[in-house]
């Protein structure tokens, strides 16, 4: 015997009925939690601002190193030169966003709930690509240009 709905009709399985909303059971499965969290949303504006600053800073070590070793001194010594110049720039440049971050990073009033998260990411962004900066980067560059002593 074939199903018939209410009015009288033979019942036919609708498939375009349940796909209309495939995609959001897809969405919820993907990323559970998210939809709506405002930490997570300001923790990646944090990350994109340090990201920012540390490409910004290697960028500038990396150009003066290699101004460096066109002037004529040799892989070592315009490591070592580079790395020492710009000690000051980045680690002033880390210092002060740092500082103007800290009273959102220890704000308990009203809106700390937005402004911790955005401020704990790039405190511990800032602090991280400024150890990179000045001391992986400059090991990554000699490693990486060994064959051209």
């Amino acid at each position: 015997m074939t199903p018939r709905s209410s009015h009288g009709r033979k019942k036919t399985w609708n498939h375009n009925r349940f796909r209309k909303h495939d995609h959001l059971m897809h969405r919820r499965r993907i990323r559970p939690g998210v939809k709506g969290d405002q930490l997570q949303r300001f923790r990646f504006r944090g990350v994109h601002r340090v990201l920012g600053i540390a490409i910004l800073n290697g960028l500038v070590m990396v150009t003066l190193i290699n101004q460096l070793r066109e002037k004529g001194e040799s892989i070592h010594m315009a490591v070592f030169n580079a790395a020492h110049k710009r000690l000051r720039p980045v680690v002033m440049t880390a210092l002060v966003a740092t500082l103007g971050f800290l009273p959102m990073a220890l704000n308990t009033g009203m809106g700390a709930e937005v402004q911790r998260p955005l401020a704990t990411v790039v405190i511990g962004g800032l602090i991280t690509s400024t150890i990179l900066t000045l001391i992986l980067l400059p090991t990554m560059y000699l490693w990486l240009n060994k064959e051209e002593k």
